[in-house]
C-alpha cells in the first residue's frame, strides 16, 4: 500500500526527472559559458520560470506539497513543459499527498458485462479486447484472442500484458517494436499508480515485475507516464507473420477502469490480408483453443513458477522460433 513517504518520494523523483529533461535552451533561458553541473534545469531556474521562490520550489521537490494551489501546479507544468498526461500525474500525486485519509477505492469491475461482450463479438474484422488499468485482459472477441494468442499460452488468468512483455521470452518476437510497447506499458502503469495509489493488486504487480525484471525496474525508476490511446503497432504473429495494425483505446464510462482496445488494418493492405487470413484460421478446427475460447471468468491468479529469464532484447527478434511451435 502507498504511504505518505511513498507519495513524497514519488513527487520528488517525478519533479527531479522532469527538470533533468529540459535544457536551458529549450526553456528559453540564456546559456552561460561556465560549465554546468547538471544537464537539465537547476532548481532556481525552474522557480524562475514558474514565478515562485526557490525556497518554495525546493520544498515542493522534497515532496512537501501541502497546500499547493492549482495555479502553482499550472505554472510548474508550463515551466517543466509537461504534457497532458504528465500534468495529470502531478496533480494526482499532489492530491494524494494532501489527502487527510486514504481515499476509499471502489472495487473495479473485473468481469466484462454481457452487453460489452456482444459489442466485441459484433466487431467482425477487428481484433479487440477489454483490459483494465493494470493491463489485465478481461475478455476479447475471437479475432482478439487469435491476434494475442502468444499471451494466452500461459494458462494463468487473467492474462496480463505487462507480465507478458517483461517476463515472457515470446514477447520480443511477437512485438515488432518491443521498446515502444515496453515504454507504453510502464508509462500506463505509472500513470495508474498516481491515480489509484491504494490499489493493492497494482502494487503487488509492480513489486513482482521490479523484482523479476531489471528492464522493468529501470523503466519504472524513470517516472515516465503515458496513456495508450491510439497509434500504430507492428506485430510478428506466429501464424500470419508480419502485420502492422492501427489501435484505438476506447474507455467504457459505465465501467471505470475498463478499456476496449481495437486493432484494424489499412484497407487493401498486406496487413489487412494477414488479418483476414488470421480470421479464417480461427474458424478452422486446427485453431488452438487458447485463441478460440475466453478465459474462465471466475479463474484467479495462482502461484506462478519462478522465471528469472527476462524476455529477449529487441535485437534478438530475428531469431527463429523453431522450438516454440510458432511456425504456421
Amino acid at each position: 500500500m502507498t504511504s505518505g513517504n511513498d507519495v513524497r518520494s514519488d513527487i520528488r523523483q517525478f519533479l527531479t526527472t522532469r527538470r533533468a529533461k529540459i535544457t536551458p535552451e529549450q526553456a528559453g533561458l540564456p546559456a552561460y559559458g561556465r560549465r554546468r553541473r547538471v544537464s537539465g534545469l537547476r532548481r532556481e531556474e525552474v522557480a524562475l520560470l514558474a514565478g515562485i521562490s526557490i525556497e518554495y520550489y525546493t520544498r515542493l521537490e522534497r515532496g512537501n506539497a501541502r497546500g499547493v494551489s492549482d495555479s502553482v501546479l499550472d505554472a510548474l507544468a508550463r515551466a517543466l513543459q509537461l504534457d497532458d498526461v504528465e500534468r495529470t500525474h502531478l496533480i494526482d500525486l499532489v492530491r494524494t499527498a494532501n489527502a487527510t485519509r486514504p481515499a476509499r477505492r471502489r472495487p473495479t469491475r473485473e468481469q466484462v458485462r454481457p452487453s460489452v461482450q456482444r459489442i466485441l463479438d459484433t466487431m467482425t474484422g477487428t481484433a479487440a479486447f477489454v483490459r483494465n488499468a493494470r493491463l489485465d485482459i478481461l475478455s476479447a472477441n475471437q479475432l482478439g484472442y487469435a491476434l494475442y494468442s502468444p499471451v494466452f499460452l500461459d494458462p494463468v488468468r487473467p492474462a496480463n500484458l505487462a507480465r507478458f512483455i517483461f517476463l515472457d521470452r515470446h514477447a520480443a518476437e511477437f512485438y515488432g517494436d518491443w521498446d515502444g510497447i515496453a515504454h507504453a506499458a510502464v508509462g500506463s502503469l505509472r500513470a495508474d499508480a498516481g491515480h489509484n495509489p491504494y490499489d493493492r493488486q497494482l502494487s503487488d504487480l509492480v513489486g513482482e515485475l521490479s523484482t523479476r525484471s531489471k528492464e522493468f525496474a529501470a523503466r519504472w525508476a524513470a517516472h515516465n507516464v503515458k496513456h495508450y490511446r491510439s497509434g500504430e503497432q507492428p506485430f510478428h504473429h506466429p501464424i500470419v507473420g508480419d502485420l502492422t495494425l492501427n489501435y484505438d483505446a476506447l474507455e467504457i464510462p459505465a465501467d471505470p477502469g475498463q478499456t476496449i482496445v481495437a486493432y484494424t488494418a489499412q484497407p487493401h493492405s498486406p496487413s489487412q490480408q494477414a488479418l483476414n487470413l488470421l480470421a479464417n484460421w480461427t474458424s478452422t478446427q486446427d485453431a488452438p483453443k487458447t485463441t478460440r475460447l475466453p478465459p474462465p471468468p471466475t479463474a484467479t491468479r495462482g502461484p506462478r513458477p519462478h522465471n528469472s529469464t527476462p524476455p529477449a532484447r529487441p535485437h534478438d527478434r530475428r531469431r527463429k522460433a523453431r522450438d516454440d511451435g510458432w511456425s504456421a
